[in-house]
Parts: C-alpha cells; structure tokens; sequence
C-alpha cells in the first residue's frame, strides 16, 4: 500500500510538471502574440502616416512641374520678385 501511495505521488508531482511546463510555455506564448499585435497596430498607423506623406509628397513633385506654381511658390517662400515688383515686408519679427 505504501508503494502504491509513493507511485501516485511520483505519478502527480510529473502531471504537475509537465502541466506547469505547458502553462507556462503557453503564458509565454500569448504574451508574445499580444506584444506583437500592439507592434502589428503601431507599424500600421506608422505606414498609414507614410502613406498620406507620400501623397502630399507626390502632389508636391506634380505641382513642381507647373512653372507658375514654382514662381509662385518662389516669390512667397523666398521673395523673390518678378521684373518691377517691389517687396513689402510686413510681417512682426
């Protein structure tokens, strides 16, 4: 009787092994599906924000093509004036 109570003990301090070994391997496992679903939802809104970048980018480099945008971009960015123009600076420094 008393070898069958040392086998069950031996039998169940296994079991709790093999079962502590695999909840731990699958606690492990889910928080690495739940870090990389958090990184999988900041690349995206990461790639979104390129996204719209490059659109805005790309609508520039077409605007660019446009000589009377360039000289109008030209004469407000970097006041530059076309032949009898004069520039009055009025903005507060």
């Amino acid at each position: 009787m008393k070898r069958y109570h040392l086998r069950m003990t031996i039998y169940f301090v296994i079991l709790g092994l093999i079962v502590g070994f695999v909840g731990f391997t699958c606690f492990n496992s889910w928080k690495t599906i739940i870090s990389n679903k958090n990184k999988k939802i900041e690349l995206e809104q990461q790639y979104n924000q390129l996204m719209n970048k490059e659109d805005e980018l790309n609508d520039e480099v077409n605007k660019l093509q446009d000589p009377e945008y360039v000289a109008k971009y030209a004469r407000e960015k970097y006041l530059y004036t076309k032949d009898g123009e004069l520039i009055i600076d009025v903005s507060n420094n």
